[in-house]
């Protein structure tokens, strides 16, 4: 089924323009390698007026139009921007199976969750009004003390390319809830369903310049917006590397920033376990968005008493999988996003081989699929902890297997990395669940499950996987700056210093 995209240009300020330098990047399908349409390319000079746009929304008519308007006021573009959404569900998803490689019926799981995000920030807008002016209990009864949550400005908003429009979600509903104005820059992997939700807020009739939307290369767009000093704050979900730079660029003008990064994330299968059920928990963990999770419970960390069964059957499991265009009927795995991150999949795998590891199933193309930037599900064994497999992250359907004989050493195995942002264990002792929640260096634990997000529980990690939450009240916080109000009530002179005599 042959899908077209829509051509369109950078929304900034409400309208469609054009970049100034009128360069433009193209968009390739990644199950055909075919060109199917192109993105603008933004330059600093796009974002200077994108950035102008978001602080004139922001204070425009003394803040009243968005900034310092009622939770209320902002809940209905929420919720506008949710029915649209809902309108246009399967178009979406259909645009971002085709530009993103991930199965249909993922993306039409993602567009649900756009959905209900937008809708749940909706309520946390207007339950903001409610908690304004909460009251600050003081130990001097001649002093009354409140705070105001009030929005921390212009953010800037840079998302990754697994999940264009859902990760764009979680920030913008929440930034938008809180009364920030954004400047919304997707990656110019996966940019194309960002676009269309601008188009969406120009349909629901958003204020111009509360949300501006620009596409482009990374260091042409994204690193001046990064670096620029109208922006209050940077929220960023992406690499390590590239989070590292926002937050050297962020400390130059001491702004805060809230960084989702990498991640190589374990999962610890106890020898008390249902075999088959925790079987597909690891393929989904591992497997789901065709591997290409930051939160990727990639590292099996397995009871060395039925690692060859599980081993085995996980193999059995990994080859009954759907391998196939996204938009064909029962994919369960689609394409890798792009040519360069398809090559850095399969040396990573070459590069385990060569160090001495063993490809269980998978590692290469599949036979049937001669076009697109397709991996099979890969299962690697005899690897040690020094190995780059271990070690790094993959982004691809790639999963690394290592026994362990005591529950120490689990947890030793499951901590031994520079990230820390989801981990899952699996047995049937609640007990020993619990110990091990409270042990593991992460973000999010998973206990006999991996990889079920919800909008209203926090969703961030530790180590180098970043900082600051996202999701539930915590993603409304993000955007929220905190502000003490405190009065003296008393009718007394305070009496610190001697009163001079009265002529």
């Amino acid at each position: 089924m042959a899908i077209s995209t829509p051509r369109r240009e950078l929304f900034i300020d409400g309208e469609w323009k054009a970049p100034l330098l009128n360069n433009r990047i193209p968009i390739i399908n990644p199950s055909t390698e075919l060109i199917i349409g192109d993105i603008p390319a933004a330059t600093k000079e796009d974002v200077e007026l994108a950035v102008d746009a978001a602080r004139r929304a922001l204070s425009r008519n003394k803040g009243k139009d968005w900034s310092t308007a009622s939770g209320s006021l902002r809940a209905t573009y929420l919720r506008a921007i949710a029915a649209k959404i809902t309108e246009k569900k399967d178009e979406l998803a259909k645009l971002e199976a085709t530009d993103n490689g991930k199965p249909l019926d993922e993306a039409a799981a993602d567009m649900d969750d756009v959905i209900g995000c937008f809708s749940y920030y909706a309520e946390l807008a207007e339950g903001l009004d409610a908690k304004q002016k909460a009251h600050v209990s003081l130990p001097m009864e001649n002093f009354k003390s409140y705070v105001i949550k009030e929005p921390i400005g212009v953010v800037a908003l840079i998302t990754p390319w697994n999940y264009p429009l859902l990760m764009a979600a979680w920030k913008v509903g929440a930034a938008l809830a809180a009364g920030c104005t954004a400047v919304l820059k997707p990656s110019e992997l996966a940019s194309v369903t960002c676009l269309e939700l601008a188009e969406i807020c120009k349909e629901v009739g958003l204020p111009a310049g509360v949300l501006n939307v620009i596409t482009g290369l990374g260091t042409e767009a994204g690193a001046p917006l990064a670096s620029h000093p109208d922006v209050d704050k940077i929220s960023f979900t992406g690499s390590s590397a590239t989070g590292s730079k926002i937050m050297q660029a962020a400390a130059l003008q001491v702004k805060p920033v809230s960084l989702e990064l990498g991640g190589k994330s374990p999962i610890i299968v106890f020898d008390d376990v249902d075999i088959d059920k925790v079987a597909e928990w690891t393929m989904l963990g591992c497997f789901f968005t065709n591997g290409q999770i930051c939160s990727a419970t990639s590292r099996l960390i397995v009871h060395e008493n039925i690692a060859t069964k599980f081993l085995n059957r996980l193999v059995e499991w990994a080859k009954n999988i759907k391998v196939s265009d996204p938009l064909e009927d029962g994919c369960k795995l689609g394409a890798i996003v792009s040519e360069a991150q398809y090559q850095k999949v399969l040396k990573f795998i070459s590069t385990a081989k060569s160090e001495g590891a063993t490809i269980l199933t998978g590692g290469s193309r599949p036979e049937n699929l001669k076009k697109g930037y397709f991996v099979e599900p890969t299962i690697i064994t005899d690897v040690s902890t020094s190995m780059q497999i271990w070690r790094e992250e993959v982004f691809g359907p790639v999963l690394c297997a290592k026994t362990f004989s005591s529950e120490e050493e689990a947890i030793e195995l499951a901590n031994d990395t520079h990230y820390g942002l989801g981990s899952a264990v699996m047995s049937n002792d609640p007990e020993r669940c619990e110990r091990i929640s409270k042990a593991v260096q992460a973000g999010i634990v998973w206990i006999n499950c991996s990889q079920p997000t919800f909008i209203q529980a926090p969703w961030g990690g530790i180590k180098r996987s970043g900082f600051g939450r996202e999701l539930g009240e915590w993603g409304l916080d993000n955007f929220l700056s905190v502000k003490q109000v405190t009065k003296y009530i008393s009718d007394e002179q305070w009496g610190w210093y001697k009163c001079p005599s009265k002529m």
